[in-house]
Order: C-alpha cells, then sequence, then structure tokens
C-alpha cells in the first residue's frame, strides 16, 4: 500500500468515524429527519453527543441542517449529494459487521468492542 492510499484511508475514518457518525449518516439516507426523529432512532446516544456528531458532519459537508423560524423551533437534517455519495461503503460496513457478529456468535465470543476507529 502506499503512502497516498493509507493518507485516504485515513481521511475517509476522520470523516465516518466516532462512535455514532456512520450510524447517523445511514439513518439520513434518502431522509430528512427531525432532530427529534434521529434521537428516537438513536435511543442509546446522548442529547450532547448527538448535537456535537451532527455538527461535525455539517462542517464536513456531508449533512446539511435546516433551521425553520418557527415556535417551536424546528430543524431538520438530511445528506448532501457528498454525503449520500457514502451510502455504498455504509452499506458495506453494516454488511461486515452483520457476518463478523454471526461468525462472533459462532466463536461464543462478543461481538461488541469500541467504535471509535
Amino acid at each position: 500500500m502506499t503512502i497516498e492510499e493509507r493518507e485516504n484511508i485515513k481521511i475517509t475514518l476522520d470523516k465516518v468515524c466516532g462512535k455514532w457518525k456512520a450510524v447517523i449518516l445511514m439513518e439520513l439516507v434518502g431522509k430528512t429527519l427531525r432532530f427529534s426523529e434521529i434521537k428516537q432512532q438513536l435511543q442509546q446516544i446522548n442529547h450532547q453527543t448527538l448535537i456535537k456528531q451532527l455538527k461535525e458532519l455539517e462542517h464536513d459537508g456531508l449533512v446539511l441542517r435546516h433551521a425553520y423560524a418557527v415556535v417551536p423551533p424546528k430543524v431538520e437534517y438530511s445528506l448532501t449529494s457528498y454525503g449520500e455519495s457514502l451510502e455504498s461503503l455504509l452499506r458495506e460496513l453494516e454488511k461486515w459487521g452483520r457476518e463478523h457478529k454471526i461468525k462472533m456468535e459462532e466463536e461464543g465470543k462478543s461481538s461488541s468492542g469500541s467504535s471509535g476507529c
């Protein structure tokens, strides 16, 4: 593997890693969701972490945040076209995770672990 290839992998991981980033991105594939809807889908994530991860994804140009000037406040999130370009990668990550989970179950091992990349 070349230095450039290693750097390209590192760049990708820097953008989609974090305990929740890839999961948030996958939740938004083909959808626009309000903050509360994302939170409801990802019940294990705490409020502050979700805010932080969404801000980072927005900063990286992967997620679009649209705030409406209404009371009560309404904020929706969707993937940018750039974010949508990650769909095949996210689906491959899910597929590998599913296969790994099955393999670990067959071997009597835990498949859980850190997902901070």
